[in-house]
């Protein structure tokens, strides 16, 4: 099996775009995962959200990459980053989202924000307790007064940077 080569990489911006989108993504979900299992930071339910456009955007970015620099047709080259950068852009809209509940800016989801002390009445006590998540959206841990939130903000928006950047480049490349 052959993989990709250096040799193909270097003269071709959209297989560099895509497999740095797919280098930074693993490294933030590696990061994800170094805090909740090495460091016991567990996750709230925003957290877990937010690592769905990496797990849908690295595998794309690697087909990407390694359709870029076999030679693959430029629409579909430039198709694929276009979705990598649609990708990465939800991502960073799922970060703000979590960041301004975080920052109490508006209201989170009831399952992970607000009073957890409050079961309404008996009836319905078993229901409302598997509903209420223990890790709360809104309190988040912070360092140097940044969250991992706000981290996955900056993260995704360079990643869409970087895929935008690959689009420009192929298509001036065309030219």
């Amino acid at each position: 099996m052959t993989g990709i080569s250096l040799s193909a990489i270097r003269p071709n911006p959209a297989a560099t775009a895509a497999l740095a989108v797919a280098a930074v993504g693993i490294a933030a979900i590696l990061g994800a995962y170094f805090f909740q299992y090495v460091i016991g930071l567990a996750p709230c339910p925003l957290c877990l959200e937010q690592r769905i456009p990496y797990y849908v955007g690295i595998p794309l970015a690697l087909v990407v990459a390694f359709a870029a620099s076999r030679g693959a047709a430029r629409p579909l080259v430039i198709g694929g980053l276009g979705l990598l950068a649609v990708t990465t852009l939800i991502g960073a809209g799922l970060a703000v989202y979590h960041s301004g509940v975080e920052w109490q800016l508006w209201a989170g989801p009831q399952d992970c924000t607000g009073d957890i002390s409050n079961f309404g009445n008996a009836g319905d006590l078993l229901k409302r307790m598997q509903q209420t998540s223990i890790v709360r959206c809104d309190q988040a841990s912070r360092f140097l007064g940044i969250s991992l939130a706000n981290c996955n903000v900056v993260i995704s928006l360079a990643l869409t940077a970087v895929a935008a950047w690959g689009i420009k480049a192929e298509q001036a490349r065309a030219s």
